[in-house]
């Protein structure tokens, strides 16, 4: 069946054929059923398609929306029903159009989304607007071409180019741009920075795969640069200790930088799926004998660049599996632990020690833990609050909010479980 003879089979609301109700709900949890049918929602919607494939017992999804975008959702589900050709008649205003824009983004619907972008991309703005509108299609990619072009300069291609040269220089190894190797590099990176943050082809180019493919490939030259340069700490050299650590160093200045820059880009992901993978190599050496008494400003900044890491992935920037958030964390909350009393304790012997965890990043990374923490599968937390109750160490990182927070919904589910089991018993004696 074709898609506008699928559209057109069916009405929203009609009872008699419907096979599954949407409820929209707000914060305010104010409900309204919709009946609706599962073939055209499957059609129009990859979002309603994977709730469907899961949906076991109730035939009723729940969405959940805000008061301001409510509205919206009402209409969007209205548009489900309407034939593809005449999405592009549906709009009547740029808030309208941009409003279903950002609901069809988050429910996946495809169709509708391309016809919000057909009427934006065709339709004049005001200043406002134009923020606006740029910021909702921000992640589109290719999808938000259309509009994208309508501020693009009158090279694009020209300002790509620059801007790829840069990000080769930028992540290039020491020494590939002689003789101003380290100032040529250092400029590229202040220059990606002000491009990202300030210049207005910032989206056109951050959209092109091109440009991603670059960047990753930067990732992962200087990831290679940073663990060949710390595998070399433990190797015998001719290189003095303080040359060795400076280019370990600088290695972690490197990534640090483009952990920064990364997020502008939507590819913060790459950087922390890449951190998690070498961590334990990092470990293996950064935690060696031979270094017990130096490095300290190596080990600091790594706990600096952990910190990013565990922040993108404690609050929910970085979406990771539940494996490998427990992998990261049993990888560095016991080097963090070890190493905050080890930095005090230098600190408090030599006035002039410079690596010292201060107390917002000390703040920062706590809180982030506690945060991962807490959104572990139980058995998990039970896991790392158990080891950390059980170390000399217990001031930092304090887990004792994600403890409170795991003994009072340890009792909530039992309480539950109970409760199943007597409503289960009761309803087998009335049968």
């Amino acid at each position: 069946m074709g898609k506008a003879g699928a559209s057109k089979t069916y009405i929203l609301g009609d009872r008699s054929t419907s096979d599954i109700v949407v409820c929209l709900r707000n914060h305010e949890k104010r409900p309204e059923w919709f009946y609706c049918h599962s073939s055209t929602l499957k059609e129009k919607s990859k979002y309603f398609a994977d709730r469907l494939a899961h949906l076991e017992i109730t035939n009723c999804i729940e969405v959940y929306c805000s008061e301001y975008d409510y509205d919206y959702h009402v209409k969007l589900l209205k548009l489900l029903y309407v034939c593809t050709d005449l999405l592009v008649d549906s709009w009547d205003s740029i808030r309208t159009a941009l409003g279903v824009l950002q609901a069809a983004i988050s429910l996946h619907c495809e169709e509708i989304t391309q016809s919000c972008i057909q009427y934006l991309e065709a339709v004049p703005w005001e200043d406002k607007e134009e923020e606006e509108i740029l910021k909702a299609v921000s992640g589109l990619g290719s999808l938000a071409m259309p509009i994208l072009a309508r501020i693009q300069p009158v090279d694009l291609n020209a300002t790509k180019n620059v801007f790829l040269s840069a990000i080769r220089v930028a992540t290039s190894r020491t020494g590939s741009y002689p003789p101003f190797a380290d100032e040529l590099k250092t400029s590229a990176q202040e220059q990606i920075e002000y491009m990202l943050g300030e210049d207005e082809d910032t989206p056109l180019i951050t959209a092109d795969e091109e440009v991603k493919s670059e960047v990753r490939m930067g990732l992962s030259n200087m990831l290679s640069v940073f663990t060949n340069a710390l595998s070399s700490l433990l190797l015998d050299s001719n290189v003095s200790p303080e040359a060795a650590e400076n280019e370990v160093l600088q290695g972690l200045l490197n990534l640090e930088w483009m952990c920064n820059i990364l997020p502008k880009m939507d590819l913060l992901r790459d950087f922390v799926f890449s951190w998690v993978e070498n961590s334990n190599h990092v470990m293996a050496v950064v935690q060696d004998k031979k270094l017990d008494s130096i490095m300290w400003g190596v080990k600091m900044k790594l706990i600096e660049v952990t910190g990013k890491v565990l922040e993108a992935v404690g609050y929910g920037n970085v979406i990771l599996p539940a494996a490998i958030r427990v992998q990261l964390l049993k990888i560095w909350l016991p080097y963090i632990r070890e190493m905050k009393p080890l930095l005090d304790s230098k600190g408090t012997e030599e006035i002039d020690f410079p690596f010292k965890m201060d107390d917002d990043l000390c703040q920062s990374i706590e809180g982030a833990i506690i945060s991962l923490v807490l959104a572990l599968p139980s058995n998990d937390q039970a896991d790392i609050l158990s080891e950390w109750m059980q170390t000399e160490q217990l001031r930092y990182p304090d887990l004792s909010e994600a403890f409170e927070v795991w003994c009072y919904r340890t009792k909530s589910a039992k309480r539950r479980l109970v409760v199943g089991f007597d409503n289960a018993g009761n309803a087998t004696v009335t049968l």
